[in-house]
């Protein structure tokens, strides 16, 4: 088999699979089907439908469950808008990890973005409130747990209102626009061939 190894950048609103098993006539939702038309490849790991940015899509299951398994601890990086201005308890609180649930969240690298990233509008654009200033944050986790970087910042009292994964391990959402898709360069694949024979 040849192996296939794509970087997409997942618009928000998307699923992050290729089929809609919930299907509604009256609630037809977009899937990865309509922007990629590659048979056989899976997502690694998931972003939820309100979240956008880096995806990687492969048909190696060995490199693909190597990447998704939390024993791992492959980073995963974010950008993320909140509600108000964090004051630099709650960004301590992040950083040596939050009770969330029933588990406790591993220590992330968490950091207050001087400026707003360049990143395309968001469609719908996010609810604006004068009176509520919003801030935007660099998450780095080593875990993947489901909407966990939203019950995080929730957690610490500072809603999440935008989502975006800009980096898996060195993977960078560099380059492309959200919708756009390509195949890794071979100076992208090597360090994961290289991780996946080792484990």
């Amino acid at each position: 088999m040849v192996h296939k190894y794509i970087l997409f950048y997942k618009p928000y609103n998307v699923l992050c699979q290729f089929t809609d098993e919930n299907q509604d006539a009256h609630k037809i939702r977009q899937t990865l089907k309509d922007y990629i038309s590659i048979p056989e490849i899976y997502p690694v790991g998931r972003l939820d439908q309100d979240s956008e940015g880096l995806l990687l899509l492969t048909n190696d299951g060995k490199l693909q469950h190597f990447l998704s398994d939390r024993r791992y601890k492959h980073p995963r990086t974010y950008w993320v808008q909140v509600e108000k201005i964090p004051e630099p308890i709650a960004l301590n609180q992040l950083r040596q990890g939050v009770k969330v649930q029933d588990y406790q969240t591993r220590p992330a690298l968490v950091k207050l973005l001087p400026d707003e990233p360049i990143l395309p509008p968001r469609d719908p654009p996010i609810r604006f409130r004068k009176n509520v200033p919003t801030a935007w944050l660099e998450m780095t986790l080593t875990e993947g747990r489901n909407r966990q970087v939203r019950r995080m910042t929730a957690a610490v009292g500072y809603p999440t209102l935008r989502l975006v994964r800009v980096a898996i391990a060195h993977l960078r959402l560099d380059g492309l626009t959200s919708g756009e898709w390509r195949d890794l360069t071979l100076e992208e694949l090597q360090p994961l061939l290289r991780l996946n024979k080792v484990n």
